[in-house]
């Protein structure tokens, strides 16, 4: 965000501090008007192209139904979009130092290329400054974010029948050996199992109360978190350790179906979700998540009374409450409409204003808390 300036979107918009995005509407206003005002609050992914740029971008201006919105370029990148080379969305701070802008136009020279830490140096680049510098903006390493592209793309290439070889050789290994010990490391599997493996595709979706993590496998929604929730790290390792998969950031079409529905819940449209899910935990675990699910939209029940419906023992709360807080599908499997005994909202991962908030889009807020 640049400094305090004003623009035309600042009023009724939110805070873009806090990932909370303008509407559709306007941000695609100032987008196909090139407003250069907006630039640095969001961030305009083409679907067509798969490239993503800033609202100013000269370029010409795709058909609406083919953009998408993010609140960073990080976010963006992590749905799986190139930085434009026209309006260069990477280097849109005023606190970039040069070093970062070659940088950022070494790497996207040819995104599939192996970088080493020499050829940084030869560039006057120091690979420990460009380390944190792309932890920093981006939340990885720059190696890691090579690597994941690469990796991503190899993986993609050899499911839908490509050849080991140009797998290989296309993603910027050496050799078979290279690419074999850094799949295996990375990915979770052989290369020669790709075509029939699977892996846990990561992506953010926004959402009225800020971003959220997906992920996704060939057939389930598996995970969906708000970006910046206690644990978050415990909870992608859960998922990739209970399902025995890899996570690698990618794109998925359960993820389509999954940002309409949740816009039709934020709208009020929605009050049950029709989306294939997984769950895996204990049988303790998956029973109280079974019991969430039958908790009715516009509802609530103290850990007590779900206790009490799943027919545990007096003193099961405290065990219900963790399980609970385990749950790995926020919103989908509805653990928000779980409140405390004595009316107040316990906890919840996500944050307890968040919790605020879907209760009131349910028009469920515990009567002593709505009064205040």
């Amino acid at each position: 965000m640049k400094g305090t300036k004003k623009t035309n979107l600042d009023v009724g918009l939110g805070l873009f501090g806090n990932s909370n995005l303008p509407s559709r509407e306007d941000m695609l206003g100032a987008f196909m008007n090139r407003d250069a005002s907006c630039d640095g609050l969001f961030y305009a992914g083409v679907t067509s192209t798969g490239i993503f740029c800033l609202p100013s971008c000269g370029a010409r201006k795709p058909r609406p139904e083919n953009v998408e919105f993010y609140a960073s370029a990080k976010e963006a990148l992590f749905a799986g979009f190139r930085p434009c080379k026209l309006c260069h969305p990477l280097e849109d701070t005023r606190d970039t130092p040069d070093w970062a802008h070659a940088l950022v136009e070494l790497v996207e020279t040819d995104p599939t290329r192996r970088i080493r830490d020499e050829e940084l140096r030869e560039h006057n680049i120091d690979p420990v400054a460009a380390r944190r510098w792309f932890t920093k903006k981006f939340g990885l390493t720059f190696q890691a974010y090579c690597r994941s592209r690469r990796l991503a793309d190899a993986f993609t290439s050899i499911k839908q029948g490509g050849d080991l070889d140009n797998a290989v050789f296309d993603h910027g290994w050496e050799s078979h050996s290279a690419f074999r010990d850094a799949f295996a490391k990375y990915v979770g599997m052989p290369p020669g199992q790709a075509r029939t493996g699977d892996f846990i595709r990561l992506a953010w979706i926004q959402t009225p109360l800020g971003a959220m993590v997906s992920g996704a496998t060939d057939s389930s929604i598996c995970l969906l978190e708000f970006t910046d929730r206690r644990m978050m790290e415990a909870q992608l390792s859960t998922v990739a350790r209970l399902f025995r998969l890899p996570l690698i950031p990618g794109d998925s079409p359960l993820f389509k179906d999954l940002h309409f529905q949740l816009n039709e819940y934020f709208e009020g449209t929605r009050r049950v979700f029709d989306l294939p899910i997984a769950w895996p935990g204990s049988e303790f675990q998956k029973k109280v998540w079974e019991g969430l699910l039958r908790i009715p939209y516009g509802e609530t029940r103290s850990y007590a009374e779900l206790a009490l419906e799943l027919g545990m023992p007096q003193g099961s709360s405290r065990a219900v409450g963790h399980a609970n807080g385990l749950n790995r599908l926020a919103i989908l499997i509805p653990c928000h409409r779980v409140i405390a005994a004595d009316g107040g909202l316990g906890g919840y991962g996500g944050g307890l204003w968040r919790k605020l908030r879907l209760l009131e889009r349910e028009g469920c807020l515990p009567s002593n808390i709505a009064k205040k």
